[in-house]
């Protein structure tokens, strides 16, 4: 799993978690639906797994939906670009990076969101209130040179080239649509880290409004898995969703936190995951229990 492509290192990114996750989805899949697609890490994975061959991606923000559209339907033309891009930064790459950011955010044109993310510090997408984009450079390192991205690009493509839907709606009007077959993934902002608005997104995700977004789909018998609160040592991140929705809660122990340990800190980064009922229902007794551990020595998983 961590051989998959990803062409940033989007920071939120599920790329780390995704062996975990789908351990508890079923091995087949008619369509998976992710209303907060991000760089879209679970899909990568499940087509890579061959479990479907049918994808809804969307996020409200559309530059990047719109760019997640050219890396797996026109990877050529986006390599292209971003090479191009890439190497008009060496006279002078700072200077470069926040001409190319004003552009952005005067345009809004995806291809220009690339090197963004490419360059940005620690793959962070930030937005200031106006919904500015306004991360600064990393001035370490110019972003991903351009025949790795190019291979990383291509990988992404070879996996979804015509297989997907994209969108750029509110999830609530995807949830809305998702049909009966479908599998849905949700994956939204940390309310506890957020409170009413997230600077990696544009707009904020309601509570409220995201537990009646999830009893609406167990009243409509929709399957779904929902990654939201988790834990940075003690530092707790989000609000568990309520008892009353009856999901299933699984903890996954992502390892040591790689920033705490620089700085000479041992935190331990966990996210929860929750499972529908009918999607909990359909694993065996066997396999609930074996959720605890994955291997046989470091405990990964711990069901509530």
């Amino acid at each position: 799993m961590a051989n998959l492509p990803h062409f940033v290192q989007y920071q939120g990114s599920k790329r780390n978690s995704a062996k975990y996750i789908l351990q508890v989805l079923p091995n087949k899949i008619n369509r998976l639906v992710e209303p907060f697609a991000g760089t879209a890490a679970i899909s990568i994975a499940i087509a890579a797994n061959q479990i479907s061959r049918d994808f809804w991606l969307n996020d409200l923000n559309q530059p990047l939906i719109e760019l997640l559209e050219l890396v797996i339907e026109k990877p050529n033309q986006i390599a292209d670009f971003y090479s191009d891009i890439w190497n008009e930064q060496h006279s002078n790459s700072i200077e470069h990076y926040f001409e190319v950011r004003t552009r952005f955010n005067k345009t809004k044109d995806p291809k220009l969101f690339l090197y963004l993310l490419a360059r940005c510090v620690k793959g962070s997408v930030r937005y200031n209130s106006e919904g500015l984009f306004n991360q600064s450079p990393d001035k370490r390192r110019k972003g991903t040179r351009p025949e790795t991205m190019r291979k990383n690009l291509e990988g992404v493509s070879n996996l979804l080239k015509g297989k997907c839907r994209f969108t750029h709606l509110d999830y609530r009007e995807v949830l809305d649509q998702v049909q009966n077959r479908d599998l849905v993934y949700l994956d939204p902002p940390y309310q506890g880290v957020c409170g009413h608005r997230d600077s990696r997104y544009l707009a904020g995700i309601s509570f409220d409004d995201l537990v009646l977004a999830i009893e609406q789909l167990n009243q409509n018998g929709i399957a779904f898995a929902i990654s939201y609160d988790g834990k940075l040592g003690n530092k707790t991140f989000g609000k568990v969703l309520p008892s009353s929705l009856k999901l299933k809660r699984i903890e996954i122990e992502l390892g040591r936190s790689s920033q705490a340990t620089l700085l000479g800190r041992e935190e331990t980064t966990v996210e929860s995951l929750y499972l529908s009922p009918n999607l909990s229902r359909s694993l065996t007794s066997y396999e609930m229990k074996q959720l605890s551990y994955i291997g046989s020595q470091t405990k990964q998983l711990t069901l509530f």
